[in-house]
């Protein structure tokens, strides 16, 4: 691996680590890069390198939690840990029904940038809208209840859609239910976990029937690239975590829409422009 695709694996991996957790979309931004500064895409093996990353950041930052949660579920299903860890498992099924089936169809739109640009911009105004409402009747993790925890997992599944972000559109839908913000960011977390991995899981698999994932992954660094990029992706996907939980106990989430607003305008702005395309 030469210096040069040490930096790009350092940072892919950095965007992937602050990109996952901030509601501000880590496809878009991953798709963006390559076709902004030209640098060569990793492909499957690259990205499943980074979703590992990101998933063993919140594994290692709830480790403790996911204890409890899993200790209860199977040992006490009834306790207020229990019904929560059911409720996460319960909640996770529609995102995994969502990638399984529509995950290749929604391909081609990864790498349109007026798809992007859109999205990064309408989910924005939806992010403050429902952030601004201000009300809070759940601020604890064992308060969601099934129905709740199932409607912000079934939301989930437009994550697929670049520009949306998965953990945007989850905190989001809780704040439209009545969620504390630090609330929701953490049972957004909490839910993240398992779909990272399954996609992890999904894109390993796929590698094996991918004749250009080799050529993809040689081109960024190869095996050198990936345990970089899981580093990286792990370590900066600890300090988001801790980041967005402590900042959402005093602050809003408007930041994030003002942020997402620019971007997307910037990007629709290069593609019209044809810088990108």
């Amino acid at each position: 691996m030469s210096f040069t695709q040490l930096i790009h694996a350092v940072i892919y991996g950095i965007v992937q680590g602050i990109t996952v957790f901030l509601p501000i979309s880590s496809t878009a931004h991953l798709t963006l890069i390559p076709k902004i500064f030209g640098w060569p895409e990793g492909g499957i093996g690259f990205d499943v390198a980074l979703h590992v990353g990101t998933a063993l950041a919140v594994i290692i930052f709830f480790f403790r939690r996911w204890i409890e949660l899993i200790k209860a579920g199977f040992t006490a299903p009834k306790s207020a840990n229990g019904k929560l860890f059911w409720i996460i498992a319960v909640s996770t099924v529609p995102a995994s029904l969502a990638g399984l089936l529509f995950n290749d169809r929604i391909q081609p739109l990864q790498d349109n940038p007026y798809v992007i640009g859109v999205m990064l911009i309408v989910m924005g105004v939806v992010l403050w809208a429902a952030d601004s409402a201000g009300w809070k009747k759940i601020k604890r993790l064992t308060d969601i209840n099934v129905k709740n925890g199932f409607i912000v997992g079934l939301a989930q599944c437009l994550a697929i859609i670049p520009g949306v972000s998965r953990s945007g559109v989850t905190i989001t839908t809780g704040r439209a239910l009545g969620i504390a913000r630090e609330t929701a960011a953490e049972f957004t977390f909490l839910l993240s976990m398992p779909i990272i991995l399954g996609d992890a899981g999904y894109h390993f698999l796929k590698m094996n029937t991918d004749p250009s994932a080799a050529a993809s992954l040689k081109a960024v660094g190869g095996t050198q690239a990936m345990i970089v990029g899981i580093a990286a992706s792990f370590i900066v996907g600890l300090v988001s975590i801790k980041f967005l939980l402590d900042f959402l106990k005093k602050r809003s989430l408007f930041v994030f829409t003002v942020y997402r607003f620019i971007l997307g305008a910037a990007v629709l702005v290069l593609a019209f422009s044809g810088v990108i395309g």
